[in-house]
């Protein structure tokens, strides 16, 4: 059974001041748990109700368990219908990125994307892909935010998010800045090469001037009907989609 003040301390990490001050974040669900196990991530604790078995997990470090009451996880849980497991973990110091621990590969750039969906999508996109780095603006959504947690459905636990500032940040990196936009190079016949910078806009407003100009060549996905725009998400998983496909030439 949880105290009032735990259940008021993980209630209040749904909040990204909190989940600040305390350093920690929630994770729900057995899948998602056993990905952040498996991981670099350390878990504080993990909570769970009487339908749960813990000989599930296989826990192969020590790692503290908690039965609580379906009332308690109710609490403490995001979600409309909370599932019987839920793991606190600690939110990682990542340490700053450097030119080498890109060259030679692909990474997202993400400039104020805001919906935690689109940003769960391309966590998982990024997963899939073998692309293990993020780089965000800093009003981008907060990737610990739990509705991101949940979409990423564990690709979290593999992947390092770097919040910056992009106008100072991306030229030190030193490597190909390829944009998404609207007026550029048909993606299907640009050669991207082995590495670069992929920087992905803001749902309605696309990238902002100042990033803008840091962009070396503009990319664009043709349209063929007649939507007006195309989801991040979706247009994130092209971009990666057709960068692999290119790897294999």
């Amino acid at each position: 059974m949880l105290s009032k003040s735990q259940i008021s301390l993980l209630k209040s990490l749904q909040h990204k001041k909190e989940r600040a001050e305390y350093g920690l974040f929630l994770v729900e669900g057995y899948k998602s748990v056993i990905e952040f196990i498996n991981s670099s991530y350390h878990i504080e604790a993990i909570y769970y109700t009487a339908s749960f078995d813990p000989k599930m997990l296989k826990l192969s470090r020590k790692i503290n368990l908690c039965e609580i009451s379906v009332t308690d996880i109710q609490k403490i849980s995001s979600l409309k219908t909370p599932q019987d497991i839920i793991a606190l973990v600690k939110i990682p110091a990542w340490p700053a990125l450097t030119n080498t621990q890109l060259k030679q590969k692909f990474t997202l750039v993400l400039d104020g994307i805001q919906d935690p969906g689109n940003m769960g999508t391309i966590i998982r996109t990024a997963d899939w892909f073998g692309i293990n780095n993020i780089i965000c603006s800093v009003d981008t959504v907060d990737v610990y935010n739990p509705k991101v947690v949940q979409a990423s459905m564990g690709s979290l636990s593999r992947i390092n998010v770097h919040y910056t500032n992009l106008t100072a940040t991306l030229p030190q990196i030193g490597l190909p800045v390829f944009g998404a936009m609207l007026n550029g190079e048909n993606i299907y016949t640009t050669n991207f090469g082995n590495e670069g910078l992929i920087v992905m806009g803001n749902e309605g407003n696309g990238l902002r001037p100042d990033v803008e100009q840091l962009i070396n060549k503009a990319i664009t996905i043709p349209r063929t009907g007649k939507a007006e725009s195309l989801n991040v998400g979706i247009a994130t998983a092209l971009f990666c989609s057709e960068i692999n496909r290119k790897s294999y030439k």
